[in-house]
């Protein structure tokens, strides 16, 4: 049996990590090419460097939803784990809008859908930051959610990535490149401040690029920056010339939503042809445990299900309220043959510090471990010598960055590690899960591990990526 050495640790900065495979295809959503009959997906593109912005920019902070009275289910209970198990072999479960190569829909521009309210008439920027508006949603007449995706249409984009591919001319320069488009996708033109306008889509959608360009509402187009990225959130923020923007839209509290609201897509189905498709749909469940791969290690992520339509080329785009607030950007969907009605779009409330983040610093900082990793599960059975028959799943440490928090707390090669702070870990996932969302640089970590079969603990106190 195979298994992967996840050495995720090395290197926590999304465009800066190199591509992992999905171990486990028949049970993982997948943002690489492990999955490339389950994804919808445009094509194979490697993530390439990326510079921050140099120039600091002041900009409105985008303040967190007000709590509402309803109980916000992704801050205080545990969210519902669902991972496909049992017919999840052949699903295409994907990208909407990938760096990956879809076996259904080959050569097909992938794109975003994005629905955002407000067609704020933004001249310059406000002392006030950018909030959400907190609205209970309601049943809205098939007029009123015409003149809302009238209004918020403005702030819809198209996003087109470029990447640099060698000239393959037999009579020409073998040495030479040129830029090629190999996707599409959309985004949302969400702030305006003084001369420069920000937009949020998904990091696969700009993955790899060399250039992208920005198709407005108008067909003007123009050239966006990367700000910044962050694969394990699969969200990533641009900008451009202001001058462009006459509309931002809003974010919604997404911890208001229930089963059963009605929500809306907006975007780019196949191509920028089919730019600003509305689609109708209910939210299905919410708080939905997907288990993703990204380049930068496994990750599950917290989404909204919805029936809406959602297609390849949505990716980045909007799932709206009937007050045409953001309230999701839809990222994953399943299609598999027979199976239908089931796309995930990140929760507002979960993008809005990310956006916030990348903006000041071009980066998210997580705590830095340093060690290389396999699911205990997914490793052949010499591995499991000397372990206790009670212990059934844990993270095999493979190999250990030297001076890294690991190396200096104790920690050995074929190690495993069963729980944190006296949480029980089963995979490298919920390992990442709690290293990036409970603790912070700084913090100490107690470490369950078994070693030769006996169980030792062990005291990690976090640094970031730069050891510090």
């Amino acid at each position: 049996m195979e298994f992967k050495n996840e050495n995720e640790f090395e290197q926590n900065q999304p465009h800066s990590v190199e591509d992992t495979e999905n171990t486990n295809s028949n049970q993982d959503y997948s943002h690489t090419e492990g999955n490339s009959t389950a994804v919808d997906a445009t094509f194979t593109a490697r993530p390439t460097e990326t510079e921050n912005v140099e120039e600091t920019v002041e900009y409105e902070e985008i303040a967190p939803p007000p709590v509402s009275e309803k109980t916000r289910l992704t801050n205080q209970s545990e969210p519902k784990k669902w991972k496909g198990r049992g017919f999840v072999s052949t699903l295409a479960a994907g990208v909407i809008g990938s760096v990956l190569t879809l076996a259904v829909l080959p050569h097909t521009d992938y794109m975003k859908n994005f629905n955002q309210n407000t067609e704020n008439q933004v001249t310059s920027s406000s002392s006030a930051p950018v909030k959400p508006v907190s609205s209970q949603p309601t049943m809205a007449s098939s007029n009123s959610i015409a003149d809302t995706v009238e209004k918020i249409s403005k702030a819809i984009v198209g996003v087109v990535n470029y990447q640099q591919q060698q000239n393959n001319n037999p009579w020409g320069d073998s040495n030479s490149s040129q830029s090629v488009q190999t996707g599409s996708g959309s985004g949302v033109i969400f702030q305006k401040n003084n001369d420069i306008a920000y937009i949020v889509t998904n990091n696969h959608v700009v993955e790899g690029a060399s250039k992208l360009e920005i198709s407005l509402f108008d067909g003007q187009k123009t050239t966006a920056e990367v700000v910044g990225t962050d694969a394990l959130t699969d969200l990533a923020v641009l900008k451009i010339d202001a001058k462009y923007v006459t509309a931002t839209a809003d974010f919604g509290d997404s911890s208001t939503l229930r089963p059963g609201d009605q929500v809306y897509a907006i975007g780019n189905p196949l191509g920028l042809n089919l730019s600003r498709t509305v689609t109708q749909g209910i939210v299905s469940a919410i708080d939905r445990s997907i288990a993703v791969t990204t380049s930068a290690g496994n990750w599950d992520t917290n989404v909204i299900q919805t029936d809406a339509a959602i297609n390849p080329g949505n990716s980045g785009g909007a799932l709206i309220n009937p007050q045409g607030q953001v309230i999701g950007i839809n990222s994953l969907k399943i299609a598999e043959s027979g199976v239908e009605g089931l796309g995930f779009a990140i929760p507002s409330n979960d993008l809005i510090p990310i956006v916030n983040q990348l903006i000041k610093s071009g980066k998210i900082d997580r705590p830095y471990l340093g060690v290389g990793l396999a699911d205990l599960d997914q490793v052949p059975q010499m591995y499991w010598q000397n372990m206790p028959e009670n212990v059934k799943k844990g993270v095999l440490v493979m190999n250990i960055d030297p001076n890294s928090a690991a190396a200096k707390a104790g920690f050995q090669p074929k190690d495993v590690i069963v729980s944190m702070n006296g949480t029980e870990i089963a995979n490298s996932a919920e390992l990442r899960k709690y290293l990036y969302t409970k603790v912070k640089t700084g913090d100490t970590i107690k470490f369950d591990v078994y070693r030769d079969g006996k169980q030792v603990t062990l005291t990690a106190k976090l640094t970031n990526n730069k050891g510090a």
